[in-house]
């Protein structure tokens, strides 16, 4: 068994490795490649940030120049992936009350990466997430699919389609959320009016896209520049996916309703009533991203939310992930929702596909991440066990082969289990630093 400080120091030699471009073979553990059966005890390689071989000890050659890494006993499955998560230190999700839509927000302007919520979920084995603005909007604005690895910007974070484009979709929302805003000013009061802005908003998209193509090489025709309707635009145009916040059945229908008017891709969240419309999901054949809550509660709307809602999707044939929504479940216990979905009736296989490779698809980057496969991104953990069960922990984190977390590190480990500076990391430098509580009891 590796003592802390060795295997703080052994992750900090691994890392120099991976860096230099040399191969890491990690042998032994039991490995759950996601596309095939787990192997007992299997063979990891890893070289230049991807996987090249994956096997039983007995059909996996280890490179002759490669550091061998025993992990006898412990776990390896793919990085996980969260579908809809706001971690980043955004400030004030819904706090613009402007605009009811406004697609030409992007959460990009607002993530800070040096946030604490990154390193809580590297703790959890998150190694991608897509970012979101919140959902008090019928339309919120652009989303990050980010890999949440250590740097000290944003841009160090996205990930890069191979046009050049920044990956991401665009967050839209139903139900109560914009409802509650209805003081504001153009805040829809019903759910009717608020599809009826979605409508307007996308048939101006088609319009402005229509006098666009019509100007055609002559730039004096051009519409003037509307940075809202172009990102519509790529919308219609299959180009950015939306991720659509809704819960009530019949929410769920009208944004069914939608797509068939406009023919979006869209992702259902939450989907807190998805039990009850499963058969018209799959007849859409709309991916849904779930919430598992170990505690139901919260909004009226969602106060029909099941375990058993993975299990009935899955049976319907509908393309299922998992999602945090941090804070709403905390990063570092994602795992759990795939063990809650499992008892509510869904398959093991198609929990743990629901927290990496379907999530993967949902974002439309299967191809690089989601599984254990030669040629993809090495973003996998490390596991002292089973990852279903509560009794488990994440060791280790790896993104594109490299660590990004060590439970047996000091200032890791303050992460995975809280406690104070988990989250304040200017505190050591406050002489007079105290908590609202300590403040209380003194004065």
């Amino acid at each position: 068994m590796l003592t802390p400080r060795f295997g703080y120091l052994l992750g900090s030699l691994l890392c120099a490795a991976s860096a230099l471009g040399e191969p890491t073979a990690y042998v032994g553990a039991k490995l759950i490649p996601i596309t095939g059966d787990p192997i007992p005890e299997g063979i990891l390689v890893v070289e230049d940030g991807r996987i090249t071989a994956i096997g039983s000890t007995t059909d996996v050659s280890i490179p002759i120049n490669a550091t061998q890494v025993d992990v006898t006993g412990k776990t390896i499955m793919p990085g996980l992936v969260d579908s809809h998560s706001h971690i980043g230190g955004w400030p004030g999700f819904n706090a613009d009350n402007s605009e009811p839509i406004q697609p030409g927000l992007r959460a990009l302007d607002g993530i800070d990466a040096r946030d604490a919520t990154i390193q809580r979920a590297q703790a959890g084995g998150i190694t991608t997430a897509n970012l979101m603005p919140g959902s008090g909007h019928l339309i919120s604005g652009q989303t990050v699919y980010a890999k949440l690895r250590d740097t000290n910007t944003v841009e160090g974070m996205l990930i890069t389609l191979p046009d050049g484009r920044m990956a991401g979709g665009v967050k839209m929302a139903n139900g109560t959320n914009a409802l509650k805003q209805a003081k504001y000013a153009k805040f829809p009061g019903s759910r009717a009016k608020s599809a009826a802005l979605v409508r307007e908003a996308f048939i101006a998209a088609q319009e402005y896209q229509k006098k666009i193509a019509a100007a055609g090489d002559d730039p004096e025709k051009l519409p003037a520049r509307d940075l809202g309707l172009e990102t519509l635009g790529e919308i219609l145009a299959g180009r950015r996916t939306i991720q659509h916040h809704t819960h009530r059945h019949d929410d769920i229908l009208t944004v069914l309703r939608l797509k068939r008017e406009f023919g979006f891709n869209v992702v259902l969240q939450h989907v807190s009533d998805g039990w009850k419309v499963a058969d018209e999901i799959a007849a859409a054949g709309v991916a849904c991203s779930l919430i598992v809550l170990d505690s139901p509660g919260s909004k009226l709307e969602a106060r029909d939310v099941a375990w058993r809602t993975g299990a009935v999707l899955e049976k319907a044939g509908v393309l299922v992930g998992f999602h945090t929504d941090d804070y709403i479940t905390d990063s570092r216990f994602f795992l759990r929702t795939a063990a809650l979905a499992v008892r509510g009736g869904m398959t093991r296989e198609g929990a743990l596909k629901a927290l990496t490779l379907n999530n993967a698809k949902i974002l439309e980057l299967d191809d690089r991440i989601g599984s254990l496969e030669p040629g993809k991104d090495a973003d996998f953990i490390i596991l002292n066990g089973d990852p279903l069960s509560v009794y488990t922990v994440v060791e280790q984190t790896f993104i594109e082969g490299q660590q990004v977390f060590d439970l047996t590190a000091p200032d890791d480990h303050l992460f995975a289990v809280g406690g104070l500076g988990a989250s304040a990391p200017t505190q050591p430098y406050l002489c007079c630093y105290t908590t609202q509580i300590d403040f209380a009891h003194n004065h």
